[in-house]
């Protein structure tokens, strides 16, 4: 059976499982009628057993809901009410009512000068504040659902997170290198300059190994990563709420998260680590190169000086912020696409904001990870 009605302490209790999709509709439809609840009686509806809820089985379980209710039963869905449930009562609702009055704007601060000021500084805080607790509340949800692909490995969608670690690694492996390569060559460049006239010329080794290793190498890929996939990811999902395609995949009952979002951060969480080691074995390389040519430096001293430079930790500690800068990077990109709403215009401008808000957070998450590691000594 696909609905079983128990009887709890609390009420009654209606466990749905299996799949509840257009051919199942004439079962379904019979099972539910059987089951009337009783004027006053507390029915709690459980949905998280359905593996598959479609269009069609929604409305069965919408009208035995409103059934229930009109025999004066007090209905309430456990976990929360599933989302072609919500997307079936939005859509009636907006066919029946019209449509609300615009929010009217907010009035203008009015009096001294100061006080204008400190009116329009608290609305934007309060707004901001709005912002981060949404991104936050969208974070922990991308979290619990992959927790849950990775319990069920055959939700986790191997071909579709291939695919993105294909367009946000492997296609990004040319730009990444040429950076690095280029970077490291400056660096080594300015330093050996500036160390020729102190007679220090073999350190300018240490300042290319140190500061490729630990900082330049995952920083600068992920300022890239950040640009170029943050703003993909951020387009295609914006797109796609444009039309309305997210919206149908929740009709037919299909999570967005598991389908859109999850497959773009395991992506991007699996190749930001390996476009880290690249730029740090390009940045290496571009350093021995101009050492050989400016400072007369045979390769083979330079790599005995890398391996003198380092200390067992300095690879790792720039490899470790990869996979934190790489979920910061796919979170800002998925969650400003998903907010995009009613135009082209609103598209273009949630893009920009997504690749901002991308390097912010590596930033920030950078320089959180360098008072991290100055207080353990690493």
């Amino acid at each position: 059976m696909a609905a079983e009605l128990h009887r709890t302490a609390q009420g009654l209790t209606l466990a749905l499982t299996g799949e509840w999709g257009a051919r199942e509709f004439g079962a379904l439809e019979g099972e539910l009628a059987a089951l009337t609840p009783s004027r006053g009686e507390r029915l709690r509806i459980d949905a998280r057993g359905v593996t598959r809820l479609e269009l069609s089985g929604a409305w069965a379980l919408q009208r035995f809901v409103e059934r229930a209710r009109a025999a004066g039963a007090e209905v309430e869905f456990e976990g929360g009410t599933p989302g072609p449930l919500q997307v079936l009562g939005e859509t009636r609702h907006a066919l029946q009512d019209p449509p609300p009055p615009a929010p009217a704007a907010p009035p203008a601060p009015t009096g001294p000068a100061p006080r204008r000021m400190l009116v329009a500084v608290g609305r934007r805080t309060f707004l901001a504040g709005e912002h981060y607790r949404e991104g936050l509340a969208f974070l922990g949800r991308t979290v619990l659902v992959g927790m849950r692909a990775l319990a069920r490995p055959r939700r986790l969608r191997p071909v579709s997170i291939a695919r993105h670690l294909h367009d946000t690694g492997v296609t990004a492996l040319p730009i990444v290198a040429l950076i690095a390569f280029l970077i490291s060559v400056i660096i080594a460049y300015m330093s050996a300059r500036q160390l020729q006239g102190l007679g220090a010329d073999i350190y300018v080794v240490d300042l290319v190994t140190i500061g490729v290793l630990r900082e330049l190498g995952v920083l600068l890929t992920s300022i890239i990563v950040a640009g170029r996939s943050g703003s993909a990811f951020a387009a295609e999902l914006g797109s796609m709420k444009l039309n309305e395609e997210v919206d149908a995949l929740i009709a037919t009952g299909v999570d967005p998260f598991e389908v859109l979002v999850v497959p773009r951060v395991l992506g991007l969480t699996v190749a930001l680590p390996l476009l880290t080691v690249v730029a740090d074995l390009i940045g290496l390389s571009g350093g021995a190169i101009l050492c050989r040519f400016l400072l007369d430096m045979p390769f083979s001293q330079y790599l005995g000086r890398v391996n003198e430079a380092i200390s067992p930790s300095t690879f790792w500690v720039g490899v470790v912020k990869a996979p934190v800068f790489a979920l910061l990077i796919a979170s800002a990109g998925c969650f400003r696409g998903l907010q995009v709403r009613e135009s082209a215009r609103e598209l273009g401008r949630l893009v920009t904001v997504a690749v901002v808000q991308a390097i912010f957070f590596v930033i920030l998450a950078d320089a959180l990870f360098a008072v991290l590691f100055m207080e353990m000594n690493v």
